[in-house]
């Protein structure tokens, strides 16, 4: 009883969107009986229809803190247009990857058809082509340059496929400047393989992570915070980026069976602390399990 009173409590308050959206996608990673039950006494609503959900992706995709730069790659690997002009505003610091999808690059695993987006829909359009380039090549510039600014200039010549393997080949040759390689490395397209041989050192790991350069949804799921908007994040991927959200439902599934599975004094604590609470997803289920 104190669970079911509980619950109704919650249900006469109001839940902000992003523990709605939090609550939802953990509630999907159970049986559709015991997420129907829990909806009904919290007072959440329905799951949207993906036709709905769609509609608000340019409202709700505001967030009070950015994103990491890699969940953008993961929408841009869809080759939506629809979902590239959505995440165009949020590639305003990355050069390179807004001059391809402005130039209709595909970011999918074995495509190769390009990816237009319809004109007016990209405020701004494509950054000036550096003057380097113009002027030495893709390579030629890359190894000019000679401070950071000159280096993010370069690096955003670096788009497609190919232009990655040059890059690889070029510094197999002989390795790139230090600005080169880090502007390089802090782009989620780069190769993971490239990646690595530009440097291992923890500080420059360390430094990769702080760019936003996970290595998948598991990774974010599991080690980013504040859990609520991770989760909130998450829900929306489930139609921003569908196939890799699957990593980080599998990675969230058992904690979740194991500390809440359908226990409402479980899902009612979840409810209460989620919109404060400051750690990972892992520590908000296991808390929420924990204090029930």
């Amino acid at each position: 009883m104190r669970a079911v009173r509980r619950l109704r409590h919650h249900a006469a308050m109001r839940h902000s969107d992003t523990v709605q959206q939090a609550l939802g996608f953990l509630l999907g990673l159970t049986d559709e009986d015991t997420a129907a039950r829990i909806r009904a006494r919290a007072g959440l609503p329905a799951p949207q229809s993906p036709e709905a959900a769609r509609l608000r992706l340019e409202s709700v995709w505001t967030w009070r803190q950015r994103v990491p730069v890699s969940v953008v790659l993961w929408v841009l690997e869809q080759d939506d247009p629809a979902l590239n002009a959505v995440v165009w505003h949020h590639l305003d610091t990355d050069a390179g990857l807004r001059r391809a999808v402005a130039r209709g690059v595909p970011f999918g695993p074995g495509r190769t058809e390009p990816v237009p987006v319809g004109p007016g829909r990209l405020p701004g359009g494509e950054p000036a082509i550096p003057e380097s380039y113009v002027r030495l090549g893709l390579v030629g510039a890359l190894r000019a340059a000679a401070t950071m600014p000159a280096a993010r200039e370069a690096g955003s010549m670096v788009l497609t496929r190919d232009d990655w393997a040059a890059v690889a080949a070029a510094d197999a040759e002989h390795p790139l400047p230090g600005y080169t390689r880090w502007v390089l490395s802090v782009r989620p397209d780069c190769p993971p393989a490239l990646r690595a041989r530009f440097g291992s050192h923890p500080k420059f790991t360390h430094r990769v992570r702080q760019a936003g350069v996970l290595a998948g949804p598991a990774d974010y799921a599991r080690d980013h915070g504040p859990a609520a908007h991770v989760l909130e994040v998450l829900a929306l991927g489930r139609l921003m980026f569908p196939t890799r959200v699957r990593d980080a439902e599998d990675a969230l599934r058992p904690l979740v069976q194991d500390h809440l599975g359908d226990r409402e004094e479980a899902w009612a604590v979840l409810a209460q602390i989620a919109g404060t609470f400051h750690g990972t997803a892992p520590e908000l289920v296991r808390t929420a399990g924990a204090i029930a």
